[in-house]
């Protein structure tokens, strides 16, 4: 097969296709002839040498993957050869070929193409594990999603929204800001222009928000901490300005305040496929009456890897990024 290896550590330019084994199945596993590979920030920071992969995991880079099943492991009931399928993955996405647990799998609706359904699984597990089952949103409270133009915004807007949330963002541009909206953002704050903590106080009559959705860190813990209601919970996904702030403990304790936050990478493959299974089971319906859509902004060649990196530095697109083989 062809896949992209990681070169050595540094810029897009060490990202360079080679020639590899196709992997095989083993127990419980599928292999997925690949349809599209989404992009994601933390193959940016295992390209630079910051998120090595987890004992055991493919050193190719790539999270999530769309395709159909090749071949199937011992031990595989559910898929078949010719299924089409996306998976979330923990490496190995960047290549022809990928194999993938088979609990991770989830069927691609007929409406939606092979290569959009590669920028579904890790924004899509993401959310659902951080903001409906750690983050408990519920139907009429309101969720502030930071960095809603992303890929992970986008679909945390659009998740929300179809459960029954009212939805707020922050995005840097007056563009992103409209496409949040577009999404089902009741509003979304140009963070370069307006302090988006004055601005949700006063649209929701100073009570602020129930729970936020936050990659950035740094300084934004103590602006997020003082936008959250009662009871509400700050969800921690990505520290994108630095990983140590100072925290008001008063606040937490007088607003009886939840802070938490995960990654998705290291988990076990029963966690994922929990996970896989709650997303078919309360998401999949929106998936497949279109409430719910990736967003894709732009596709690249798999051997243009090092282009796709480029942009999502640029931080300019909406959405998501995939590479086709």
């Amino acid at each position: 097969m062809i896949s992209i290896a990681i070169t050595r550590h540094g810029g897009p330019e060490v990202l360079q296709p080679v020639e590899s084994q196709t992997p095989a199945p083993l127990e419980g596993e599928v292999l997925i002839r690949v349809a599209g590979a989404g992009v994601n920030r933390p193959d940016l920071m295992q390209r630079e040498g910051k998120y090595p992969p987890p004992p055991g995991a493919s050193e190719i880079p790539g999270l999530e993957v769309a395709g159909v099943v090749e071949a199937v492991g011992p031990a595989v009931s559910r898929w078949r050869i010719g299924d089409r399928v996306c998976a979330l993955v923990s490496g190995g996405g960047y290549a022809t070929h990928c194999v993938a647990p088979a609990v991770q799998c989830l069927p691609v609706p007929p409406q939606i193409d092979l290569a959009s359904a590669g920028a579904i699984p890790e924004t899509f597990f993401t959310v659902w594990t951080n903001v409906f089952e750690r983050g408990r949103l519920g139907p009429g409270e309101t969720l502030l999603v930071h960095g809603g133009a992303s890929g992970i915004g986008t679909t945390a807007i659009q998740m929300a929204k179809a459960s029954g949330a009212r939805v707020f963002a922050t995005a840097g541009t007056a563009e992103k800001c409209g496409a949040c909206e577009g999404l089902g953002a009741e509003l979304a704050v140009n963070y370069r222009e307006q302090d988006f903590v004055t601005v949700l106080r006063d649209r929701t009559g100073g009570r602020g928000v129930d729970v936020i959705l936050d990659m950035v860190g740094g300084d934004y813990l103590a602006r997020n901490l003082e936008l959250l209601a009662l009871e509400g919970r700050l969800l921690q996904i990505a520290v994108l300005r630095g990983a140590k702030a100072e925290i008001n403990l008063a606040r937490v304790l007088r607003q009886r305040l939840t802070v938490t936050g995960s990654t998705l990478r290291s988990r076990t493959v029963a966690e994922k496929g929990a996970i896989a299974a709650a997303l078919e089971e309360h998401v999949w319906p929106w998936l497949e009456s279109g409430r719910v859509r990736p967003i894709i902004y732009k596709t690249f060649a798999l051997s243009d890897a090092p282009s796709a990196h480029r942009l999502l530095e640029q931080d300019t697109h909406i959405g998501k990024l995939v590479l086709i083989p």
